[in-house]
This record gives structure tokens, C-alpha cells and sequence, in this order.
């Protein structure tokens, strides 16, 4: 927990609503899944059978946390890039993958799912910047901010491929001022997440990356801005030449640190 005084009050309150709201959401989702429950079921790595209805819960928390702190842009923000990912969750095209195969397809003409989801995400990062950005911010840094959030949830989106990698992924950004909603939604989902009963989807680890990358854009200078900006960007182009779990799995820290928690 960040601070003293009334920051850590503020973490406090905004960890305490998310992790509540997440809990309720998931709760009733559970019990009243649009569509039905096999719509929102994906076969994952080991073959186990996993509820994508952790995604909705994730969002409803990050977006009540955000309320509580009155960080009204980046709310409406992360409701878009989660609503967007729920579209792609349900009606999207799982035979084009990346950045590139999707503007590969766009430049063929056809506009895929993940097109949608990049348009959106890209302008709901730009208005998360501004909301969390310096009121005398200059354009070039406002792009910088906007891109940071949008490249920030299409890694973590990257990496919700084994249970709870997305959620450890996010715990540094936890212990940021800003990161209380975060450290709320992981304590109510990561649990479930590790043992492989639900995942987070496009819906829940697009917005939990927002959300990462608005608490940086929030609480740190902006050398450390520029420098997670390239991370992401360095990310993303290697995650189009490699699989993310084929080197962590040739890594033994990273391995260790990938399977802490889960009992399969």
C-alpha cells in the first residue's frame, strides 16, 4: 500500500470498492451469464474447461475503483475498452492473430473484430490520458500517454494465456497511488484465475492493462512514461515474431514465477 495519510486512505477506499464490486459482479454474472454459460466457455492450454465471465467482473471493479477516486475519464474509458473486448470475446475472429494480421486484413479490406477492438481502445486511451495526464500537457505528450494505455492492455491481453499470469503481470501497478482498484480486482479474481475455473479474456485483461497503463501515466514522471511506452512497443513487436509462454518457459525464474500458485 502506497503512502501515508490521506493517499493511502484514498488506495484504501478504491481497493476496498473495487474488490467488493468485482465480487458482486462476478457473483451475479455467474448466475445470469448473457447468452447463456457455454457462450462464454473456452477450452484452455491443459484442455480444462474455463469461464471467460471473469473479464465483466474484472471491469465492473476496475471501473467502480476508478468512480472512487473520481477518475471519471479513465471509468468511461475502461468501460469502453471492456465492452470492446466482450464484442471480440463473443463475436470474434480467432483465425487472424496480432497487430499486424489484423491490419494486414484491413488493408485486404476486411475489417475484423480486432480492427474494431484497436480503433477503440487506441481513442479510449487517449481519453484516459487526459484525464490522468498534466492539464499543461503538450500534444506529443498526450499521444505518448494514450499510446502507453492502449499498448499497455494489448500486453496484458498477450499474456492472459496461463492461469494468472495476468494478474501477477499487474501487481507492481498495485502498489502505485492509483493502483488501488487494480490491487482490489486482483485479490477478488486471482484466485479463481489460478486455479483455472475462469480467465480474463479480451475483455477483462484489455482493461486491466488500461488500467496499468493509466495508473503510470497517473503517478510517475515522464522519463518513466517514455521508457514504458518503449517497453510496450518492444513487447508488442517481439510478441509478433515469439510466443510470450515459450520464453518464459525456457527461463527458470520466469517459469517459477508463471506457475507460483497454481496446483496443476
Amino acid at each position: 500500500m502506497p503512502g501515508t495519510g490521506s493517499g493511502a486512505r484514498a488506495w484504501l477506499r478504491s481497493h476496498s470498492v473495487a474488490a467488493s464490486a468485482a465480487g458482486a459482479a462476478g457473483r451475479w454474472i455467474a448466475a445470469n451469464p448473457i447468452g447463456g454459460r457455454e457462450r462464454w466457455q473456452r477450452t484452455n492450454f491443459a484442455g480444462k474447461t474455463v469461464s471467460l465471465l471473469g473479464g465483466p467482473s474484472a471491469v465492473v471493479g476496475l471501473v467502480a475503483g476508478s468512480v472512487a477516486q473520481r477518475r471519471f475519464g479513465t471509468a468511461a474509458g475502461l468501460s469502453a475498452i471492456g465492452a470492446v473486448g466482450a464484442y471480440d470475446d463473443l463475436y470474434g475472429d480467432s483465425a487472424t492473430k496480432g497487430v499486424r494480421g489484423h491490419l494486414s486484413a484491413l488493408r485486404g479490406g476486411v475489417v475484423t473484430s480486432g480492427v474494431v477492438k484497436l480503433g477503440v481502445v487506441s481513442a479510449a486511451g487517449v481519453l484516459i490520458a487526459r484525464g490522468e495526464s498534466s492539464p499543461t500537457r503538450s500534444t506529443v505528450s498526450l499521444l505518448r500517454d494514450g499510446a502507453l494505455v492502449a499498448g499497455a492492455a494489448n500486453i496484458v491481453n498477450l499474456l492472459d494465456l496461463r492461469p494468472g499470469r495476468a494478474y501477477k503481470a499487474a501487481l507492481p501497478a498495485a502498489a502505485l497511488p492509483s493502483g488501488g482498484s487494480i490491487g482490489g480486482v486482483i485479490t477478488a479474481g486471482i484466485g479463481d484465475d489460478l486455479r483455472g475455473r475462469t480467465m480474463l479474456g479480451d475483455c477483462g485483461s484489455n482493461a486491466l492493462g488500461a488500467a496499468i497503463g493509466a495508473a503510470v501515466v497517473r503517478d510517475t514522471p515522464p522519463l518513466v512514461r517514455w521508457a514504458g511506452l518503449a517497453a510496450v512497443v518492444g513487447l508488442t513487436y517481439a510478441s509478433e515474431r515469439t510466443s510470450f509462454s515459450e520464453f518464459i518457459a525456457k527461463h527458470p525464474m520466469l517459469d517459477r514465477i508463471d506457475r507460483a500458485g497454481r496446483d496443476w
